[in-house]
């Protein structure tokens, strides 16, 4: 099946925010290239919150091109054969964390959000990770800064669409 075709089906089985979901499998319906960065119209990524329960706080990154304190995640590539694929191979890249894990019952949240361009729009399938414990991370170079953050920290470094993916990821756990 292809990466195209799972999306369909775990958008399909994600419940919540309903007009955000429809818009994404619209998106994809009227798109079959809309997984990949080349599709004009916008495209899928996928992103997963790195968070380590027992110390309450997340591992944030410093974007290069954006320069926003963001969870890890970005483009969809070719070997990757499902969202929760992508959002996990995103973060173990751009954390350096090994054994990483995903929250069980798959994205925590949608996110559209528009990107300078080329990229234009982009619909976020967002995940939360887990951090095993003693994780080291090390920054990579698509990164400024990687850093940790108390959960009662992260509304004064990151945007809302982070203080949002935080909180639904804490409902999750």
């Amino acid at each position: 099946m292809s990466l195209h075709d799972e999306a369909v089906l775990e958008l399909k089985a994600y419940h919540g925010q309903e007009r955000l979901r429809q818009a994404y499998l619209d998106h994809l319906a009227a798109h079959p290239d809309g997984m990949w960065k080349a599709c004009g119209a916008g495209h899928l990524t996928a992103s997963a919150l790195v968070i380590d329960p027992e110390r309450g706080r997340v591992l944030l990154t410093l974007h290069r091109k954006l320069r926003m304190w963001l969870q890890m995640g970005g483009h969809c590539e070719p070997g990757d054969a499902t969202l929760r694929d992508a959002a996990l191979r995103e973060a173990t890249e751009e954390s350096g964390i090994a054994g990483l894990s995903l929250v069980p019952g798959g994205p925590v949240r949608l996110d559209r959000h528009p990107i300078p361009p080329p990229c234009h729009c982009h619909f976020d399938v967002q995940y939360a990770a887990l951090a095993p414990p003693g994780a080291v991370q090390e920054i990579s170079d698509e990164s400024l800064d990687l850093r940790w953050f108390r959960y009662d920290e992260v509304a004064g470094v990151a945007d809302e669409s982070v203080v949002r993916l935080l909180e639904a990821a804490r409902a999750r756990l």
